[in-house]
């Protein structure tokens, strides 16, 4: 025969675990930057449609000359560079979570990590070297190649 325990019985004093095994907040942090981060890539990307699309002439006047004037600002740089890392950051703390969750051997658990951390490393990186670098008028470019705002 089972017994089962009266629910009303005061249960005894868990044991808390030692400092050494818990493996602290890591996972509240990113709860809670998920949802910090998610509410300013609204606001970023909003703004980034409406000054792009609705302020502008539309969809066709985004043209290279268009993201070459709108580059020419650190406003835009930075806008655009901080739009980027969130995205990412963003996108690839929620893919790890997914990873975790619906990956059961950690063999595969360390490739799919391993190939997600050097996905987002080399779309960051070359992102920000575009945003940085870019730019529309090199020197030693043959004139026919450069586009007509571009002085001699």
């Amino acid at each position: 025969m089972t017994t089962i325990a009266d629910p009303k019985a005061p249960r005894p004093p868990r044991a808390r675990p030692s400092r050494l095994t818990t493996r602290g907040n890591t996972e509240l942090y990113g709860w809670v930057f998920m949802r910090a981060s998610g509410a300013l890539l609204i606001v970023l990307i909003f703004g980034h449609l409406f000054m792009n699309l609705v302020a502008g002439d539309g969809i066709s006047a985004i043209d290279f000359g268009f993201v070459a004037g709108k580059w020419a600002s650190p406003l835009w740089q930075i806008w655009d560079l901080l739009m980027l890392w969130l995205a990412m950051i963003h996108g690839t703390n929620g893919m790890r979570t997914v990873v975790n969750d619906y990956a059961s051997k950690d063999g595969t658990r360390l490739v799919l990590k391993g190939l997600l951390y050097l996905a987002f490393t080399v779309t960051v990186v070359l992102g920000t070297l575009v945003i940085f670098t870019f730019n529309p008028c090199p020197t030693d470019a043959p004139l026919d190649l450069l586009p007509s705002f571009c002085t001699a």
